[in-house]
Order: structure tokens, then C-alpha cells, then sequence
């Protein structure tokens, strides 16, 4: 499955100054590393985020959010957020710091 250019340009740009930023294919899509965490990915038209396990449940009760699932596995600390969740760059950018905010507290890699 192809993913969203347009949207990755977004994340990229939502990321900004962010310092020690990568970004790797992975999932049939890209995913954004963070000091060699995974913050945040786009997969088709969806943003995944990675909010880690004392947000996510809190998370998952907003609008646009929903549950990730790989491998017919909850991933447990990742939400999808569905294109609507996203369509203004504020939305985007909330849920990109929302997955700065979580990777910042785990050791570089």
C-alpha cells in the first residue's frame, strides 16, 4: 500500500526543528525516528502516532482516533488518527507533539 505523500510532507514540516529526526520505510509506509524512537508514521492516509501507554487510553476516547492493529495484535501506546483528525495543520501538529511528547521520555537509541 502506498502512503500519503502529501501528508508525510506535513508530518515533516509539523516536525520542524525537531533535532535528530530520520525517517524510515517501514509498514508499506514511512515512519518519522525520533533519537532512534518511532514517533509518529503515515500509513495510506492515516497518521499513526506513538503516545505510549499512560496516554492511550485517554487518546482513544477523542474523535478521530482509533485503535492501531498489526498482525491481528492491538498495539498497545500507538493510535491511528483518521484523515479528519488531521486536515488542519493544528490537528496535525497537536498529535505530532503528542508523540514528541512520549519519545522524549524514552533513552536515545
Amino acid at each position: 500500500m502506498a502512503y500519503d505523500e502529501r501528508l508525510a510532507k506535513r508530518v515533516r514540516d509539523a516536525l520542524g526543528y525537531t533535532q535528530n529526526v530520520t525517517e524510515r520505510k517501514m509498514f508499506g509506509g514511512v515512519g518519522f525516528m525520533v533519537r532512534g524512537n518511532m514517533c509518529c508514521g503515515v500509513l495510506g492516509d492515516t497518521l499513526m502516532v506513538r503516545v505510549g501507554p499512560v496516554a492511550y487510553e485517554k487518546l482513544l476516547k477523542l474523535k478521530h482516533a482509533r485503535v492501531e492493529v498489526a498482525n491481528m495484535r492491538q498495539m498497545r501506546g500507538f493510535v491511528y488518527v483518521v484523515p479528519e483528525g488531521t486536515g488542519t495543520a493544528r490537528q496535525l501538529r497537536t498529535w505530532v507533539q503528542r508523540g514528541l511528547e512520549f519519545v522524549k521520555t524514552l533513552p536515545a537509541k
